[in-house]
């Protein structure tokens, strides 16, 4: 069974569709912001625009749900799948701006790896929103971003146990254990987008 829409109903899975495209876009800088380190301010610059253009995109649904009556999917399940969209932007830029904050010489192999399964992440959420109306194949792609969150928690506990292995300053300790932290929250996030998607699919089976 799918949704039934009308013209409204549609907008609501256009700007579901905005959302995972403007964050996926932000993931991708990200990327190319710990390869292209030289290039670290500006790369940060145009995460921030495509920060304020989630907030934007935000606010909008916001005050859609605020003046309508009827909706394709739950208003909660709605604000949920934005809301947590815009938490995994959140992380992205934080974790961008922290580590230019830092004067963060280079990126650790570490931070690279959690950024790598970021990217990932946010490329198959943009093509499970894309398809959330018509609801194809989306459980078997949901399990792949569990999978991945999985991947990123190995990776957040290496990271961690390294800075204790290696002779480092405390306060580089101090600087990468934030980092750290705020990719694996971009993670765990991500894996929070695709539990709210699962449980829209689930109710309207």
């Amino acid at each position: 069974m799918r949704f039934s829409l009308t013209p409204k109903d549609q907008d609501y899975f256009r700007l579901f569709s905005d959302q995972a495209a403007n964050l996926d876009a932000s993931a991708q800088l990200l990327l190319r912001f710990m390869n292209e380190y030289g290039e670290a301010k500006s790369i940060a610059a145009s995460i921030l625009e495509h920060e304020h253009v989630g907030d934007k995109i935000l606010h909008d649904i916001v005050k859609r749900l605020n003046r309508s009556f009827i909706t394709p999917i739950d208003r909660e399940d709605i604000y949920d799948l934005v809301a947590t969209m815009d938490e995994v932007l959140d992380n992205i830029e934080a974790a961008a701006d922290s580590m230019i904050l830092y004067r963060v010489t280079a990126p650790t192999k570490f931070a690279l790896r959690q950024t790598e399964v970021i990217a990932k992440a946010t490329a198959m959420l943009h093509h499970i929103i894309d398809d959330l109306e018509k609801r194809t194949d989306l459980l078997e792609r949901i399990i792949e971003v569990n999978s991945l969150e999985n991947e990123g928690d190995r990776i957040a506990r290496d990271a961690v146990a390294a800075l204790f292995d290696d002779d480092m300053p405390a306060k580089e300790v101090i600087k990468w254990k934030d980092i750290y932290e705020l990719l694996e929250s971009a993670i765990d996030e991500c894996e929070h987008v695709a539990n709210v998607i699962e449980s829209i699919v689930l109710k309207h089976n």
